[in-house]
């Protein structure tokens, strides 16, 4: 329901007004900047900057994915928390990095005064929100496309929700589950710079990372250091998609939903080590009372009676009181928010971002339109042959997790020498933070599709439009839409490092609601930062509700397999 989306967009809104209210304004920050050291860009410190970096971009994604199950669980399991849990992740991806940045570096210096660790929390929470909602929207997908044949096996044998979770539910959704990882990962490489480079009351306190390294040689203008960030990180995002990111994928292809096996797969080196080497199987038999343990106590949550999508009606009174309260707090929240901003700025502070933001929502839909006749094509090429995705997914995985700020030198040379505005150069670079997700996710839609359903397409000789129509489309359309909708939030995300690009002293800024924000941000602005996220979040219901939305449903009811 429209007022739902508005109540849970408030709510967001409120909460971060609160946070910013007690811990920066309500509350002296005590710091010492002694505990931080300058960023030295000295090339040989690159191997401990790297270490850090991954350090914290493994720690967010650990909680990353501990929340995208959770939440995505939680909402498709209750009625009653998918009105406000799915709403408030359209809220919540929409919501630049930037602004969690100023709410985390509040919250955390104020519960860790005077220690580096409030700035490291900081730093791993907002690449953490670059990673959550991504994956958070394709499991809840995942749960709630479930085959039907699959949740009837559960329901008639009587599985425990212990049961159901780890033998089938997991299992329908790890392949996208990986991809939207990996995509997620590569999300937060794209704010490195922004995520390392702190700032606390006017002052920078950049912690030591490739990220930040980055940042200090962009800020000197210094290429030859630029060249060794990127060098860096190019060798940083290939061993890891060797290491850990390949051996996945290889190992999620177990849980693909087909009657014959394919004939041909990924593979992985790695993988293939492990499988012959005895210690999984070791740890495998030390781990197996743990288990079995658990088994035995997830008993206590109960058989799989309802089905998941449409569980029992709650009883109108809680439906009642949770309204009651719930709006009660929010109005008091809204009522603060704007006695807060009508006594700093005046409630006019919202028309110059709403216009600002006609700007930015061209942006975003001409990328949208290019990336899905770009990208679609390609992903489905990719997804359909392992041979192919062995050869591409390193190279994809090094594109999308490529940083914008790192080609900045570049943009700024290229766009001062053509001339090209900002306002139209800016979509090249809102594309290298957002096209991605919708070819990982059309790659993983694609890699989804059952062999044995291509090979009776294959026997029935449809090729061409018709196989589009009949196969591919209905195959990828739900994952689609999944990448199309994070897409739609990576771009409105991006446009606050690609509507300001900085390199020595030489800016440039385009006309958009991503610069507005950008420099409420930099000048600690708090109402003009309050205004910007507000009506960033307004545009983004708007748009889930009058497309998004609508093909989420179509992706549910017509083309779930």
């Amino acid at each position: 329901m429209p007022w739902m989306d508005v109540a849970v967009a408030a709510a967001v809104l409120v909460g971060m007004y609160l946070l910013l209210r007690v811990g920066g304004t309500g509350t002296p920050v005590s710091f010492a900047p002694s505990h931080v050291a300058a960023v030295d860009t000295d090339p040989a410190k690159l191997p401990y900057y790297a270490a850090r970096s991954l350090l914290r971009m493994f720690a967010a994604l650990a909680a990353a994915v501990t929340f995208a199950v959770g939440y995505a669980y939680a909402a498709a399991r209750s009625r009653r928390l998918e009105r406000v849990l799915i709403p408030a992740l359209d809220i919540l991806q929409s919501i630049p990095v930037l602004g969690f940045l100023t709410v985390a570096v509040t919250g955390f210096v104020s519960l860790f005064p005077g220690s580096a660790f409030g700035l490291e929390c900081a730093s791993v929470f907002a690449i953490f929100t670059s990673q959550a909602w991504n994956m958070a929207f394709g499991f809840y997908h995942a749960l709630i496309t479930l085959p039907r044949e699959w949740d009837e096996v559960s329901r008639s044998l009587r599985f425990t929700r212990w049961m159901r979770f780890w033998r089938i539910e997991l299992p329908s959704g790890a392949i996208g589950l990986v991809w939207n990882g990996m995509m997620s990962f590569g999300g937060g490489w794209f704010f490195l710079v922004a995520s390392e480079g702190i700032s606390v009351a006017g002052h920078s306190y950049p912690l030591p990372g490739v990220g930040s390294f980055a940042g200090t040689a962009i800020a000197d203008g210094d290429v030859g250091r630029v060249g060794w960030a990127v060098a860096t990180m190019a060798v940083m995002v290939t061993g890891v998609n060797f290491v850990f990111w390949r051996p996945l994928t290889a190992w999620a292809e177990r849980f693909k939903n087909e009657q014959s096996e394919a004939t041909d797969v990924h593979r992985s080196l790695v993988l293939d080590l492990l499988r012959r080497s005895p210690w999984p199987r070791r740890w495998g038999r030390l781990l197996r009372p743990v288990g079995e343990l658990l088994g035995r106590a997830g008993r206590l949550l109960g058989t799989d009676d309802p089905p998941l999508a449409n569980g029992r009606a709650g009883r109108r009174t809680g439906d009642v009181v949770f309204a009651v309260v719930a709006g009660g707090l929010l109005v008091w929240g809204l009522a603060e928010l704007l006695g807060y901003l009508h006594h700093r700025t005046g409630l006019g502070v919202f028309v110059e971002p709403l216009l600002l933001g006609l700007a930015t929502l061209a942006r975003v839909v001409l990328l949208l339109a290019v990336a899905t006749v770009v990208w679609v094509p390609i992903g489905v090429k990719i997804g359909f042959s392992p041979r192919l995705a062995r050869i591409a997914q390193p190279l994809v995985q090094l594109l999308a997790s490529f940083p914008a700020n790192f080609l900045f030198p570049l943009a700024t040379w290229f766009f001062l020498r053509t001339g090209l505005s900002l306002n139209v150069g800016g979509v090249l670079l809102m594309a290298l933070g957002a096209q991605w997700y919708i070819l990982f996710n059309t790659i993983a839609g694609a890699a989804a599709i059952p062999a044995d359903l291509r090979e009776a397409m294959d026997d029935l000789g449809v090729r061409g439009w018709q196989r589009w129509r009949r196969l591919i489309v209905p195959g990828i359309f739900p994952s689609y839409v999944t990448g199309a909708l994070t897409a739609s939030g990576g771009a409105w995300n991006a446009s606050i490092v690609s509507e300001v690009v900085t390199f020595g002293g030489t800016s440039l800024t385009a006309t958009g609601l991503g610069a507005y924000v950008f420099r409420a941000t930099a000048e600690g602005n708090y109402p003009h930062l309050l205004a910007g996220v507000a009506v960033m979040a307004g545009y983004v219901i708007a748009l889930n509700r009058l497309l998004w939305r609508r093909l989420y449903r179509l992706a549910e009811t017509r083309y779930a397999l």
